[in-house]
């Protein structure tokens, strides 16, 4: 099998989008040492992949389980605010934490108070 085209491939997949799943996530299985069921020869793994599976040799419900479970296992990101929050007990870093807020404060009120002032406060002469 010279070269692998689409064809050769879909019927064992259902679509060319979970064609590109599927390659992918044997690509990463071939990365991370699961053995190749066809020869590799001098090829990326990425035509590895496709090969494997245009070849009817991969278990491609094994490889469909597996990108699913990949996904499984990433955490969600509920609330981004709460994310950004520290949730450590730890009383120096409470304190560093409210230090920084604390200056942060500081810093957009000094600069909201001293933007677009050119009149001279009581007191201060034009020079």
């Amino acid at each position: 099998m010279a070269r692998v085209t689409n064809s050769d491939t879909l019927p064992f997949v259902e679509s060319r989008y979970e064609l590109g799943m599927l390659a992918s996530q044997r690509v990463r299985d071939l990365n991370g040492g699961a053995e190749a069921v066809v020869d590799k020869e001098n090829d990326k793994l990425t035509v590895v992949a496709l090969r494997e599976i245009a070849s009817g040799k991969l278990d491609v419900d094994q490889v469909r389980h597996e990108f699913v479970e990949s996904y499984k296992d990433t955490p969600a990101v509920v609330d981004e605010d709460a994310a950004l929050e520290i949730t450590s007990e730890d009383p120096m870093l409470r304190e560093i934490d409210a230090e920084l807020e604390n200056s942060l404060v500081d810093d957009t009120t000094d600069g909201v108070a001293d933007a677009g002032d050119d009149t001279p406060d009581e007191g201060e002469t034009e020079e």
